[in-house]
């Protein structure tokens, strides 16, 4: 079975109608492209802005049930493909940043909030996530499992961790930022670790602090019929604006994470009692 991710690599409008109107043309982009799933870039709703002034942020959240987000829901209905729409949203003390997954039928699989909000910054002004979850999603012919960590999270292993021994097969990552060598590599590793696919959608040049560069790391590093690792990079978008589709091959990663030696199988949780205790 192949699963076709597309990434939606866009610049963003000046309101919350004029970013459904780019969206939605990029979802009715991706059905003709035959993807199955469709990601934005982080906090699409508002194209990543984040006021620094409280009343000025909560009045630019948006809420699950808003009609934003329940268009998305009903355009994936519409189109037959999952949509993993993400916001600003609204929360209380302090807003969300958020994902959320329709299926192909219309039906949420996933809400997550970003448990690494970046509170060295911006982000100071934003509530965090307080978990990590895994929905099966039905693609129409067949089912995979998919989790969701955004942007910051992919520097702690421990995201992609849970989410593999939650049973993730691929993760979608909204993104925000400069996507250089550094952020590429830990993108890989998280891949390589835990043998899943990672998928990262975000902002493309002439977004402030972003370049671009959206991949998709397929999580196998080499097959035994063939010498020598192989670049499980097998989509690396340029820097302009576009809808990128990547093809994964599941069965091929299945087949892989039966027989290779990374994720759950070798792992000695018994000595890891330090990861557990509160930072210093």
């Amino acid at each position: 079975m192949k699963l076709k991710i597309a990434l939606l690599q866009l610049l963003p409008g000046d309101s919350l109608e004029e970013q459904f109107r780019i969206g939605k043309a990029a979802c009715e982009k991706a059905k003709d492209l035959n993807a199955d799933i469709a990601l934005f870039p982080e906090m699409w709703s508002d194209g990543y802005a984040i006021p620094q002034d409280e009343t000025l942020l909560n009045g630019m959240s948006v809420s699950a049930d808003s009609d934003f987000i329940q268009g998305f829901r009903k355009l994936a209905a519409e189109l037959r493909l999952a949509i993993g729409i993400t916001f600003l949203e609204t929360h209380r003390p302090k807003p969300l940043n958020s994902l959320m997954l329709f299926d192909r039928n219309g039906e949420e699989r996933l809400h997550y909030s970003k448990v690494h909000t970046c509170d060295f910054d911006e982000e100071k002004m934003l509530s965090a996530g307080d978990d990590f979850y895994v929905a099966d999603l039905d693609i129409g012919r067949g089912t995979v499992k998919v989790g969701s960590m955004i942007c910051f999270d992919r520097e702690f292993p421990e995201s992609a961790r849970i989410l593999m021994l939650k049973g993730a097969e691929v993760i979608l990552a909204p993104n925000a930022c400069p996507m250089e060598i550094n952020r590429l590599a830990a993108l890989r590793a998280r891949a390589y670790e835990n043998m899943l696919a990672v998928a990262t959608c975000n902002y493309p040049a002439g977004q402030p602090d972003c370049n671009g560069h959206s991949t998709v790391f397929d999580g196998v590093a080499w097959l035994r019929d063939e010498p020598g690792a192989r670049d499980m990079c097998i989509l690396e978008a340029p820097g302009e604006e576009g809808v990128y589709v990547a093809e994964i091959d599941l069965e091929q990663l299945r087949e892989y994470r039966a027989c290779e030696v990374m994720g759950e199988k070798y792992r000695r949780p018994e000595k890891y009692k330090s990861l557990t205790l509160p930072k210093r």
